[in-house]
């Protein structure tokens, strides 16, 4: 048996990599990109194919096995952030088509074991929390409704017999990820104002690279439920609490400044509408809303808890940008 990792050269890709072979098992990582720059694994154990899962015929030159278990992280993110009229073809077909590519591949070669990471932005603005796998899904913009989109599809591939389990992640970080807290981390040192989308009273919440990892590991072990998963930090503080110990471990002059959140919203959809975007909408519309996922699912069925605090993924992500590291998506 082989692990076959679709987006096994970027961020999550590597990490579940890197504890895979470290528990002797072998991995086919299959990616678009051509080399292995932030893996380095000097190991027999990993093997590596150049492909791209919005080309079906790609993936022929895949090599399987009949018990090999299939992951698939390959994606687009919301960074860098693109005008308006491209955002939806271009998160339709790195989302939906590519995992449409995915699932038909494995239905022809009988492969049926899956582990498939969408987002927790399917679930859209926030009805209750903390929000439960049963949250209303209710997506902001073309992204979110790309993943909502194929987490339908993954639906009907169940009815086919396909064991898939489904995590619904919040904003994954850990060393290396930067994205849009790159422009949090420069303003702090700059020791500037750090503006917060209302009054900074909200909870947040993030979740680690390792501890996805981890909850990979944790399906398989579980014999891959046909589940949705959510994963996310237990005890996430508020924005201003977490920016505020950021800023002192920095050892910043910058204070925060609370906003009004209707006013910075139109702001931001103004710059959007003339294609001078600072966010993309699906991250600032929520941007004052509590946003907590109840992971207490993943506890139960998987014996999955995450392990890392918010605060401390934030100082390791500062302390990387510090030192100019930076890693794939």
């Amino acid at each position: 048996m082989k692990h076959i990792i679709f987006g096994g050269d970027g961020f999550l890709g590597t990490e579940l990599t890197r504890m895979l072979v470290e528990n002797g098992e072998s991995v086919l990582i299959c990616d678009e990109k051509q080399s292995l720059a932030f893996g380095n694994y000097d190991s027999e154990l990993v093997s590596y194919l150049k492909m791209d899962v919005r080309d079906p015929a790609t993936f022929d030159a895949i090599e399987i096995g009949p018990d090999d278990v299939v992951y698939h992280f390959a994606a687009r993110l919301l960074v860098p952030i693109l005008p308006r009229k491209e955002r939806k073809d271009y998160f339709w077909q790195a989302l939906y088509v590519g995992t449409e590519n995915v699932l038909q591949w494995m239905e022809k070669n009988a492969l049926k074991r899956l582990v498939y990471y969408t987002t927790d932005m399917v679930y859209g603005h926030t009805e209750f929390n903390p929000r439960t796998e049963e949250h209303p899904c209710d997506p902001l913009g073309p992204y979110g409704n790309a993943k909502y989109q194929t987490e339908l599809l993954v639906d009907q591939y169940r009815e086919k017999g396909f064991s898939i389990t489904l995590f619904r992640p919040r904003l994954i970080i850990g060393h290396g990820r930067l994205g849009i807290l790159e422009k949090l981390f420069k303003l702090i040192d700059m020791n500037l104002p750090v503006p917060t989308i209302g009054s900074g009273k909200n909870y947040y919440q993030f979740i680690s690279v390792s501890d996805c990892a981890r909850a990979c590991l944790a399906a398989v072990d579980a014999g891959l439920p046909n589940e949705n998963y959510n994963l996310g930090s237990e005890n996430p503080p508020t924005v201003n609490e977490l920016l505020k110990d950021l800023i002192n471990e920095a050892g910043s002059k910058s204070i925060l400044i609370p906003t009004p959140a209707f006013a910075v919203k139109g702001v931001l959809a103004l710059l959007d509408r003339i294609g001078k975007p600072l966010m993309d909408p699906e991250q600032y519309l929520i941007a004052d809303e509590t946003c907590i996922l109840d992971c207490s699912k993943a506890d139960r069925e998987l014996n999955w808890r995450a392990e890392d605090s918010d605060t401390s993924m934030l100082k390791v992500a500062y302390h990387d940008y510090k030192e100019g590291k930076s890693r794939p998506s």
